[in-house]
């Protein structure tokens, strides 16, 4: 039996170093297999927050997990930026911000410092609101937008269109498409107002007016951008229970993940 398993073992070791060697001689190989976790990423929620942006943190830990599968990436879950400094934070490649944002003047001075350097931010939903009372104005114009201005209730689908087709984030989506329900959040300064800001998603005029009890009307309603002065995206969804139920979405923050990895002041580790 020893001498079996060990035969066995031989076996998947030179056909693993055939496969390597083939790649290596052949430039037409169309794989590129990891030895090792490509990125490290630390994904950030609070369990704290409303109900509906805890169920989405929760489902978002599963989620991002399962991508992992294989040892793709090394994947670290926290509840709270308490004890991240700086130092820490450059650790990870990315930050995936779920519900929440760095508090403390500590917290936000590593999170800036970070950013300012060269780190990576995936953010989704409530991790980007602000208002009069969060009273941090460089992250307001790291966000690429103004102050929350209003929102749709109760949470629905909406039709989205896609604004760049050509971008790495969209590129291989329909040019539009209906979201899972979600309370989408409304602008006092669009983000396409901005020069320094590419919007890749808007909601579709065609869904107004939206909402039951509170109705939006009319406006300019972005809902997936990146501030080009950093290394980061900006995705609106992230209320409640089926974000993750619709496969077009899914892909979406799948290609987001990739991007804002890919970017990184190392070099793009799927290349390598």
């Amino acid at each position: 039996m020893k001498r079996l398993k060990c035969l066995r073992s031989m076996v998947a070791m030179v056909l693993l170093l055939g496969m390597s060697s083939l790649s290596a001689q052949n430039s037409d190989y169309p794989g590129n297999y990891a030895k090792a976790p490509r990125f490290k990423a630390l994904l950030c929620y609070s369990e704290t927050a409303e109900p509906a942006h805890v169920e989405f943190g929760h489902q978002a830990v599963d989620f991002f997990k399962d991508l992992t599968v294989g040892n793709g990436y090394i994947l670290d879950v926290a509840t709270s930026f308490s004890g991240y400094d700086y130092d820490k934070l450059a650790a990870y490649d990315v930050v995936i911000a779920i519900n929440t944002v760095p508090g403390s003047k500590s917290e936000r001075d590593a999170f800036e410092k970070y950013m300012e350097n060269g780190g990576g931010w995936m953010g989704f939903h409530a991790a980007g609101y602000n208002d009069a009372s969060t009273k941090w104005p460089w992250f307001n114009q790291f966000l690429g937008c103004g102050t929350f201005l209003c929102n749709n209730w109760p949470p629905q689908p909406a039709l989205l269109d896609v604004n760049l087709t050509n971008h790495p984030v969209t590129k291989n989506l329909p040019v539009s498409f209906v979201a899972p329900k979600n309370e989408w959040y409304m602008w006092n300064e669009p983000a396409d107002k901005r020069d320094n800001v590419d919007v890749l998603l808007s909601l579709s005029q065609k869904n107004y007016p939206i909402g039951l009890k509170d109705v939006v009307s009319h406006g300019e309603w972005p809902v997936v951008w990146t501030n080009r002065n950093y290394r980061m995206i900006y995705l609106n969804f992230g209320h409640g229970d089926r974000e993750f139920s619709d496969a077009t979405q899914n892909l979406l923050i799948i290609n987001a993940l990739r991007w804002i990895v890919s970017r990184s002041p190392k070099g793009d580790t799927f290349k390598r």
